[in-house]
């Protein structure tokens, strides 16, 4: 792990320097949401909807810790890139130590807290007498031990990307979701403990990442900025403020996210649990979509709030055109690719005949969003790069559970369980109008300032 990545952020040229940092990125996502849809895969292949629909309930508040691995991660990674960008590396290291200490605190508190509240929780989620006993099992293992280990993971992943490693960042989460898919099987069939084994597969394999990371950068304690020293950690310079700032806007895009999953769950899980275990799937699939967008904008934010901390906002601005070209491309075939294989991509996961029918047509519904996604996602990280605060938290409210919502309401009024997944394209399309209206003026900012330098040096 080499520690000088002056090259890459300052000279490199621009699309070499984007796919450097996305690819892996990119990679580490697809390989994320596979061994996600792996659970969902091994758990259908019992045929059995009542488990995989208590893992779809399940899994809101297991994506809530990547929220909060985002608000410390992401914020965290924003702080230590404009600090290196002006060359601070004190106050890096200090905005590392902070980041991790609490994030791994915050998991602790959250895991014990879910498990233990569970007899009113899960009921909120919408289990019943046939999913409550899949469900408790299932958050015993990835949430109730597994906090710490998935929220670290990840969180660790935002803060080496941060100083420009995407290949070590992208490795070790690749190297969770290869272990997850590999332990599968083992736990669920060898074993025979079903979505229990699912469950304890995941924990397994974030342990594992987990430890991979800490390992690296004990390695590389004396050269990178990350470390574990207690002496760094400080509620002082403005760290703490910075980060939850920053992230939180990534914390809110969670946190609406599992209310909008939990109110979507509770909706369609009163038709029945077919019902909830296609749209589980369909979710699931949609996913890898989304994941690439993601992996696009994570990948990219280094390299940005880079540029903009040393003023160099015409590379900053050439960061921003690539990205933008190679998100929506990626988006749109990922769009059509799912729209057009919904039947056979449904029935791969599971052979029931109902399932299949409610999965396809979710699918097919909430896939043709994408490239409003990657549009929305990729300017919400300009935003966080660049140390803003509430245009980022306006697009995450807007988003997910601002307006969503209120639609599936209606569209379960008007159409029933076929109506309500088209609260998704509904919500993501005003999104990305309302991203495109914030986001034009401030392109238009680094335009006038670009030209301002141009004419300074003519002068």
């Amino acid at each position: 792990m080499k520690t000088d990545n002056t090259e890459l952020f300052e000279r490199m040229p621009i699309s070499k320097a984007v796919i450097t940092l996305v690819i892996p990125t990119i990679i580490s996502q697809i390989i994320t949401v596979i061994y996600n849809m792996a659970d969902t895969f091994f758990i259908g292949q019992m045929d059995d909807p009542n488990q995989v629909a208590a893992a779809t309930l399940a899994m809101p508040p297991f994506v809530m810790m990547t929220g909060i691995a985002n608000l410390f991660g992401i914020g965290g990674a924003s702080l230590i890139s404009r600090s290196l960008g002006v060359g601070n590396r004190e106050k890096a290291k200090k905005c590392a130590a902070f980041s991790i200490y609490t994030a791994a605190l915050v998991a602790l508190i959250y895991g014990l807290s879910l498990y233990l509240l569970r007899p009113v929780i899960f009921p909120l989620l919408g289990a019943d007498a046939d999913t409550y006993g899949y469900c408790s099992d299932y958050v015993l293992w990835t949430i109730g031990i597994g906090a710490i280990p998935t929220v670290l993971s990840a969180c660790l992943a935002h803060l080496v990307r941060a100083e420009g490693y995407s290949k070590e960042a992208s490795f070790g989460v690749a190297l969770g979701g290869i272990l997850n898919i590999i332990l599968d099987p083992i736990l669920i069939f060898l074993l025979k403990l079903g979505v229990t084994g699912a469950a304890m597969a995941t924990m397994l394999s974030n342990l594992i990442a987990m430890c991979y990371f800490i390992c690296l950068l004990y390695k590389n304690r004396e050269r990178t900025v990350i470390n574990f020293s207690l002496k760094n950690y400080t509620l002082r310079l403005g760290i703490p403020k910075e980060i939850f700032l920053v992230g939180f806007p990534s914390f809110m895009m969670m946190l609406m996210g599992t209310f909008s999953n939990i109110v979507l769950n509770k909706m369609v899980v009163s038709y029945s649990n077919q019902a909830i275990a296609g749209m589980g799937i369909a979710k699931k699939i949609d996913m890898l979509a989304f994941a690439i967008a993601n992996g696009m904008t994570q990948g990219v934010l280094p390299l940005i709030g880079y540029n903009f901390a040393s003023k160099n906002h015409v590379r900053m601005r050439s960061a921003i055109k690539t990205a933008f070209t190679y998100a929506l491309i990626v988006a749109t075939a990922g769009a059509v690719f799912l729209f057009t294989c919904a039947v056979p991509v449904m029935k791969f996961f599971i052979d029931d005949a109902e399932t299949v029918a409610y999965g396809q047509h979710f699918l097919r519904i909430i896939c043709i969003t994408c490239p409003a996604i990657s549009i929305t996602m990729m300017i919400i990280s300009i935003f966080q790069a660049t140390g803003q605060k509430t245009k980022p938290m306006i697009l995450s409210l807007i988003r997910k559970g601002g307006i969503d919502v209120p639609f599936m309401f209606i569209m379960n009024a008007v159409a029933g369980a076929d109506g309500i997944p088209w609260a998704t394209p509904i919500s993501d399309m005003l999104a990305m109008l309302t991203a495109l209206i914030l986001f034009i003026p401030y392109w238009k900012k680094i335009d006038k300032q670009i030209q301002d330098n141009i004419q300074g040096e003519h002068i």
